[in-house]
């Protein structure tokens, strides 16, 4: 009897190891494949009525030959992207796989935008993957109709997701963008950015331990998948970097270390590409200290970078402010600076942790003082990863830390040396006779990470529009603090400790979970609905970003004298001041639920599962245009200039009179004359508020000094409401390109 219980048992252990061997050699994992587009076009009268419209509304503001406003999405991620696999996952409060086709069915039906790109990270693409995804977009464009008509013109492309530890390492993520459809129009592979993503993805053993998939048995398919997407993904054979682009191995993994060796690869591939910055001052990844300068040289060609993504749904990297987050020395020492009545230093936030901690056990204050200073050091020596060396954090120690308090939906632990305005104000002085400036055009897109293109449409449905979510339950959790008693004194961490500690649980993400929006779109001024007019607008630059609402949106030079007039992101010499118009027309306020057409391509389950009952509804009525701000910006003219006082946001306001038809203002720089400077200026559309979700990101309460003394953050994971939609009112609003004018000495007269 004994001999047959243990006999049993023995069996039971072999089969139980047997199958958990199984599983962490990665034999049941199956490749999530594309999926199935299943929605056929929009009805051509539906896409005329929306230009009907679009037309009448841009007479009534004096526009009377206007080009076709599109509205798209440059920036989308399917489960194709390691992270939005991750996150995607039931351990994660995930929803499961979120294919390409969903993509698709999504930019068609759910937000019905008129173009859109899947961009999909690099780092873990196979050239199974890459295949899919040329195969699904052609798929998707071919139930669009004939080139011209098309109701949805879609592209492919790539995320590079570069992150250096260091500012001096660090170039952050670019999109990259093909016009075509052909495989000669396209990169013959994606290409990865060396260093800590690529090295997380291809040098890791997994995000998630074997043992999840027995906890969460019910779910184990789901785990064994993700096992089996990163097993594929580290099995491709790095490519000979050696070798020219256009002469390797389709199937080898390629990778480019810096923005140039990118444009090297697509050069010698003979393509020319769209490669459009974003998040550029998105903290979550940024090392302090970063700033945009280093890009600027002639080695890291930034004219192969015309366009930059102002805001997304990790939010908003349009603004300048003259704090830092740490202060560099003549030596590269990092330094804490002191807080500001504006701004609190995390890495000061830091010390007072401690010093409260260090008070609570009965020390005097020069111990105290002693262990603040050495906390704010250790949290600036750091960088991205200081929080970690406060032992026992939580999320609601750190208040408002780190973050801008005036910035519209900023992004977390706003960067201002990698904002857009700032970029904007410097000027490369390597070569005296011709000084290098970044001259983009603006657009806006989503970010987001579950296959769902043009997000910003209605304030609904936060854990799929956003990227809110976290562990579903508390052993899932990967925060550092978890596990640790809080400690009264803080210890030095080197960047050598904190990469051993690599994967998000290095980064903020509870507190980065407060500042996900639905994020924007891209909006262009185009001749026509084809693939070729989108891209020619692109490539004028005759583009802006909207927050999410469609407002209309002119920007204008006027010529002298009745002279032809330019556009938005174009540019113009001249030594006279400069006029301008700006025209602006809110959104369609939108109906709840969804319009009879999508009812009839795609059934109900597909339309609550990926729409979440929600579509972009438009009704007769428009939202109102608020005011429109100008903001003009002269570049560095000299080596060293401040560029404190070369950003003036705003330049100029106007008010606009309360009317559905919108708002029209006119201005002149009457101080261009007498600079003698260079000057760029663009406009920012405000139109009333509506509900935006994470609109007040940590949701504080003040005191009377206006100090952050509570949060209330909006979690995503098993500590908050996840049916709640954590909205706040804010205006909508869109950014122009700017138009770029540049100082010209007016001639002599001839003398007879």
């Amino acid at each position: 009897m004994l001999r047959g219980v243990i006999g049993l048992v023995a069996v039971v252990i072999l089969l139980v190891g047997g199958y958990l061997a199984g599983g962490f050699l990665g034999l049941y994992g199956q490749h999530r494949g594309p999926g199935e587009i299943t929605g056929a076009a929009t009805p051509a009268g539906v896409i005329a009525g929306r230009q009907a419209a679009q037309t009448e509304s841009s007479k009534q503001v004096g526009v009377a030959e206007p080009k076709q406003i599109l509205f798209g999405d440059l920036h989308v991620h399917s489960t194709y992207s390691t992270d939005a696999f991750l996150w995607a996952l039931p351990l994660n409060g995930g929803e499961g796989a979120h294919p390409l086709a969903d993509a698709c069915d999504y930019a068609r039906h759910c937000s019905a935008i008129d173009f859109w790109a899947i961009t999909d990270h690099a780092e873990a693409s196979t050239p199974r993957r890459w295949q899919e995804t040329k195969d699904t977009i052609r798929q998707c464009n071919a139930v669009a109709g004939a080139d011209g008509d098309q109701d949805l013109v879609s592209f492919v492309g790539f995320e590079w997701t570069q992150v250096g530890r260091l500012p001096e390492e660090h170039y952050g993520h670019k999109n990259v963008i093909f016009k075509g459809l052909e495989d000669d129009e396209i990169s013959a592979r994606p290409i990865a950015a060396t260093g800590v993503a690529t090295d997380t993805i291809r040098g890791s053993a997994g995000f998630i331990p074997a043992i999840v998939p027995v906890i969460d048995f019910s779910n184990r398919q789901n785990y064994y998948d993700f096992q089996r997407y990163m097993d594929d993904s580290r099995s491709v054979e790095a490519c000979d970097k050696s070798v020219p682009a256009n002469e390797l191995a389709p199937d080898c993994f390629e990778s480019a270390t810096t923005p140039a060796e990118l444009s090297k690869s697509l050069d010698e591939q003979g393509l020319d590409p769209l490669i459009i910055p974003h998040g550029t001052s998105w903290g979550f990844y940024t090392p302090p200290g970063t700033t945009l300068d280093k890009q600027l040289t002639a080695a890291m060609r930034p004219e192969k970078q015309p366009i930059i993504e102002v805001m997304s749904g990790h939010g908003n990297s349009e603004e300048y402010r003259p704090w830092r987050a740490i202060e560099v020395d003549t030596d590269g020492n990092f330094l804490c600076p002191s807080p500001t009545a504006d701004y609190l230093p995390s890495c000061w936030r830091a010390g007072e942790i401690i010093r409260e901690r260090c008070s609570a056990e009965g020390q005097d204050d020069a111990v105290c003082d002693l262990r603040a200073g050495e906390a704010r050091q250790n949290y600036a020596s750091l960088g991205v990863a200081g929080h970690i060396t406060v032992k026992g954090e939580a999320p609601e120690d750190w208040l408002d830390s780190g973050q801008c308090k005036d910035c519209f939906v900023p992004p977390f632990n706003h960067r201002p040396l990698t904002s857009v305005q700032y970029g904007l104000a410097i000027t490369n002085f390597d070569d005296p006779g011709n000084p290098r400036r970044f001259n983009w055009g603006f657009i806006a897109s989503s970010d987001n990470h579950r296959a769902r293109p043009g997000t910003g449409y209605k304030a609904v449905d936060r854990l799929r529009t956003t990227e809110s979510g976290g562990p579903a339950a508390p052993r899932w959790s990967t925060a550092t603090h978890e596990d640790e008693e809080p400690a009264a004194k803080s210890e030095p961490i080197s960047q050598e400790q904190a990469i051993a500690q690599a994967g998000f649980g290095l980064a903020e993400m509870e507190r980065q979970s407060t500042f996900w929006t639905t994020g924007g779109l891209a909006a262009v001024h185009a001749e026509g609905r084809s693939r070729g007019a989108v891209w020619d607008a692109m490539q004028r630059k005759e583009i802006y970003g909207t927050s999410g609402p469609r407002i209309l949106l002119w920007f204008d030079h006027l010529g002298a004298d009745g002279g032809a007039e330019t556009p938005m992101g174009g540019s113009v010499g001249q030594s006279a001041s400069p006029t301008f118009r700006v025209r602006a027309v809110g959104a369609f306020k939108q109906k709840p639920g969804c319009p009879d057409h999508t009812s009839g391509a795609l059934s109900p389950e597909r339309i609550q599962s990926l729409c979440a009952g929600e579509c972009y509804n438009p009704s007769d009525e428009r939202h109102l245009i608020t005011r429109i701000d100008i903001i003009r910006i002269q570049p560095q003219k000299e080596i060293g200039e401040s560029v404190d006082d070369l950003i003036m946001d705003p330049w100029r306001s106007f008010t606009c009179v309360p009317d559905q038809a919108g708002c029209t203002v006119e201005f002149t720089d009457l101080e261009f004359e007498g600079s003698a400077r260079d000057s760029l200026y663009y406009a920012r559309a405000y139109q009333e508020a509506q509900p935006v979700i994470n609109g007040n990101n940590l949701r504080c309460e003040y005191d009377a000094d206006g100090n952050c003394i509570k949060t209330n953050m909006c979690y995503g994971d098993y500590r908050g409401d996840r049916s709640d939609q954590c909205t706040a009112m804010k205006e909508g609003r869109a950014w122009s390109s700017p138009i770029y004018v540049s100082y010209e000495a007016p001639q002599a007269a001839a003398v007879e």
